[in-house]
């Protein structure tokens, strides 16, 4: 990484929140990435922990986790177990390609003055606009969009699940995100409601932290077009992480923020 990427990662990322330095991160994590079978099965643990890929807080609840197939059709998964540390499911995958596993959240919390007492409330953007009553003031909102996912291929590669939805903080695989293999240039995309995010920070953390005792975080910029051509690193699982503060559009007595948050589970292989 030269001078002025070094540069560029560190003025962005004093500017908002890393990942990597929260003291406890949500995962969605494979039993493995790339299924060579006539039948493809693999088993997916959801946690939020202080190590990463750790069980050692509290399970990921995955209602409201998607599936997107190798041809782009999305469903809900269904069956997942909530453990006391983890929430567990199998996955069968029946058709050849590569699969999106995506939990995506839209969460509002604020607060208003009704009659001058100070109401605060807590749900998604389309409860709030019921919530709130005419007439009240003050009115505080903060809007968090958060996409966290990982992915999956059986028997060959492709990009069907892959298409980018348009909505929120993303990142769009140049390379298929199941074909990363050690000491190979990986190129990868960020957008924000579809459109590039240039000079973008995110970073890779590598699993085992416990043993290293360090994180271990590597940082990437994108360039002007919102793309990132880099190395990639030693063969492990990473996670993948960004966060990008954007200021929600103020009307009269409105003030509000909207962030968006984005992580993932991938797996670099050896060469």
């Amino acid at each position: 990484m030269n001078h002025l990427v070094k540069k560029t990662v560190l003025t962005l990322s004093l500017a908002s929140l890393s990942f990597a330095a929260s003291a406890h991160r949500g995962w969605i994590l494979p039993s493995t990435t790339f299924v060579e079978k006539e039948e493809a099965w693999v088993t997916l643990d959801g946690a939020i922990s202080e190590g990463l890929f750790e069980f050692d807080h509290v399970p990921l609840r995955m209602e409201n986790v998607t599936v997107t197939d190798p041809d782009g059709a999305t469903s809900a998964l269904s069956g997942a177990v909530l453990g006391k540390v983890r929430a567990t499911v199998d996955l069968r995958l029946p058709k050849d390609g590569t699969y999106r596993i995506a939990m995506v959240n839209h969460n509002v919390m604020g607060s208003y003055k009704l009659n001058g007492e100070v109401k605060r409330f807590r749900g998604t953007e389309a409860s709030v606009a019921k919530e709130i009553p005419a007439g009240a003031t003050d009115v505080q909102k903060s809007v968090t969009h958060a996409r966290l996912e990982t992915f999956v291929s059986a028997n060959k590669l492709s990009n069907g699940a892959l298409k980018p939805s348009g909505d929120g903080l993303e990142l769009v695989p140049v390379t298929n995100p199941n074909d990363l293999r050690a000491g190979e240039t990986a190129k990868f995309r960020f957008q924000l409601d579809g459109k590039p995010l240039p000079n973008f920070p995110f970073s890779l953390v590598p699993g085992g932290v416990k043993f290293r005792g360090t994180i271990g975080e590597i940082r990437v910029v994108t360039d002007a077009k919102g793309e990132a051509s880099f190395k990639l690193p030693e063969p492990n699982r990473y996670w993948v992480s960004a966060k990008f503060p954007v200021e929600q559009a103020k009307g009269p007595g409105e003030p509000g923020s909207r962030r968006y948050a984005y992580s993932a589970t991938l797996e670099v292989l050896p060469e």
